[in-house]
C-alpha cells in the first residue's frame, strides 16, 4: 500500500474578476438599458450553469493556482511558504474541501482537520462549552469522542474560567486557542494549519508547535503555512514554495528559504499608506528602512548599518515591544532586537503619533551576502501586533579587513552570517 496520503495532479483554480469600464460623460438612456439587459442576461446564464457571478462590465481571468503537482506521504510535516498572493490559502481551501478546483484533481487518503481562520465553525451566541461540541461535530468527532477529550481540550485552550461564557465575548487570542485545541484533538490523519497562530501569545505558540510535533510523531501528516522561518525549520521535514500560483520548489527545508530568498529582489526601504502597514488600529508600522552613508544599494561591511522603523501609535499599550528579526540569505535567523533590550532608563520614549526608531548594527560585523529584516511588534508575552515576514532586504560586500587571508571562499565571503575581527594573542604556556 502506498504511503502517499495527498496527491495533486494538474491542480488549478480560476477566479473571474469584474471591472467597471470608465463611463462616458454622456450616455443615452437606450445604452444604459441595453447594458443592464446584457449584464442581467449574463448573470442569469451563469446562475443557471452554476458559474461564478461577477459584477462589472469587463471580466478578467485570474489563476490563483495553475498546474500544481505534488505528493505528500504519511507522517510528513510539510511547510508551505510564499509571498502574499502566491496561492497558499487557495491551496489549503481546496485540500480542506472548502472550494473545488477548476482543473486537475486531488486525492486525499484519511480524515482531514483544518484550522484556516480564527473561530471557523463557531457560533458567537453559544458558550465555549457548547462550541466545543458544535465545532467537534462539524469536524467529524462523535459525541462520545468529544466527551472523552473534553477536559483535555479545555486544559489545552486555557479557557476554564470562561467555559460558560458566549464566545462573542472572547478575545481573538481566546478564540484561536479554543479553535486550535478542538482541531488538534480531533486526532485526524491529516492536520492543516494556516498562519492563525500569530494571534496567540508566545507561550501558546510554543504549545501549539509542540502539539503539532506530537501529532506528527504519531505518524500523522501536518501541512503548515507560516511566515515564521524558525517555526518552519523546527517543525517541518520538507517544504513547498509557491510563487504566482505555481510550485517552484519542493524539497528539503534547508534549501527552502534559500530558494525563496533568491527570488526576492533586494529592496532596502518600504513604506505603507495609512491603515495598510503591518499592525492594528493601535500600533501600525508606517515605514521600514535599512541605510548606510551614500546612495549605493550595496552596503559596505566596514560601515555601520542603520535599521529605521517608523511606527504610528494611536495608543501606546503597556509592554509594547518594537523590534525586528534579522535573517541571512539561507533563511537562518541571526538575531532579534527590540527597543526594550537595554536597561529601562535607556529605552527610547514611545509617544502618540509618529515615532522614528533607529537601531545601529556595528561596522566590521556583517559578512558578505544578502540579509532580510522582518518587523516584529508585540505586547510583551501577551499578543502579537505584527508578526510579519521579511519586508526589506539588503546586500553587503566584505570590506573591513586588510588581511590577505580574510576571505576563505572564491565568492568573497567567510563562512557563516557574521564576520567580526576578533582579537588573538599568543599566550606563553604556564607551568603546572
Amino acid at each position: 500500500m502506498s504511503d502517499v496520503v495527498i496527491r495533486a495532479e494538474g491542480l488549478g483554480k480560476r477566479y473571474l474578476i469584474g471591472h467597471e469600464t470608465e463611463r462616458e460623460s454622456y450616455v443615452a438612456l437606450r445604452d444604459v438599458i441595453a447594458r443592464t439587459a446584457r449584464n442581467f442576461a449574463r448573470s442569469a446564464g451563469n446562475m443557471v450553469r452554476g458559474r461564478q457571478l461577477v459584477a462589472g462590465n469587463e471580466i478578467e481571468e485570474f489563476w490563483a493556482l495553475k498546474d500544481v503537482d505534488f505528493e505528500i506521504r504519511r507522517g510528513e510535516v510539510v511547510g508551505i511558504i510564499g509571498r502574499n498572493g502566491a496561492g497558499k490559502s487557495t491551496l489549503l481551501k481546496i485540500l480542506s474541501r472548502i472550494t473545488e478546483p477548476t482543473t486537475g484533481r486531488v486525492e486525499i487518503l484519511g480524515r482531514v482537520a483544518s484550522l484556516l481562520e480564527v473561530g471557523t465553525g463557531f457560533h458567537a451566541e453559544l458558550t465555549g462549552r457548547e462550541n466545543i461540541f458544535l465545532n467537534g461535530a462539524i469536524l467529524g468527532m462523535s459525541r462520545a469522542e468529544i466527551k472523552r477529550k473534553f477536559d483535555e481540550i479545555v486544559a489545552f485552550a486555557e479557557v476554564e474560567k470562561f467555559l460558560d461564557t458566549p464566545v462573542k465575548r472572547y478575545s481573538s487570542g481566546m478564540y484561536v486557542r479554543l479553535a486550535f485545541a478542538v482541531a488538534a484533538h480531533l486526532e485526524p490523519e491529516i492536520l492543516i494549519v494556516d498562519e492563525v497562530l500569530a494571534v496567540g501569545d508566545a507561550e501558546f505558540q510554543k504549545k501549539c508547535l509542540g502539539k503539532m510535533k506530537d501529532v506528527a510523531g504519531g505518524g500523522r501528516t501536518v501541512l503548515f503555512v507560516s511566515h515564521s522561518q524558525p517555526a518552519i525549520r523546527s517543525l517541518c521535514s520538507r517544504g513547498l514554495l509557491l510563487s504566482s500560483g505555481a510550485v517552484v520548489y519542493a524539497g528539503r527545508v534547508d534549501d527552502l528559504f534559500r530558494q525563496y530568498n533568491s527570488t526576492v529582489q533586494a529592496q532596502s526601504r518600504i513604506s505603507w499608506r495609512a491603515d495598510e502597514g503591518p499592525g492594528n488600529e493601535e500600533v501600525r508600522l508606517h515605514a521600514l528602512e535599512v541605510r548606510q552613508e551614500g546612495e549605493s544599494n550595496v552596503f559596505d561591511s566596514s560601515l555601520p548599518t542603520r535599521i529605521v522603523m517608523e511606527v504610528d501609535c494611536a495608543v501606546v499599550p503597556e509592554g509594547l515591544n518594537i523590534g525586528f528579526e534579522l535573517s541571512y540569505d539561507n533563511g537562518s535567523t541571526i538575531l532579534w532586537s527590540h527597543h526594550t533590550d537595554d536597561s529601562e532608563d535607556r529605552w527610547p520614549d514611545i509617544t502618540l503619533g509618529r515615532n522614528r526608531l533607529e537601531c545601529v548594527l556595528p561596522p566590521s560585523w556583517l559578512n558578505a551576502g544578502r540579509y532580510f529584516v522582518a518587523p516584529k511588534l508585540s505586547v510583551h508575552n501577551m499578543r502579537w501586533i505584527a508578526n510579519s515576514p521579511p519586508q526589506v532586504s539588503f546586500d553587503v560586500v566584505l570590506g573591513h579587513s586588510l588581511s590577505p587571508y580574510w576571505t576563505s571562499l572564491s565568492d568573497g565571503r567567510r563562512q557563516g552570517p557574521l564576520a567580526p575581527i576578533l582579537s588573538w594573542q599568543n599566550i606563553p604556556p604556564q607551568d603546572h
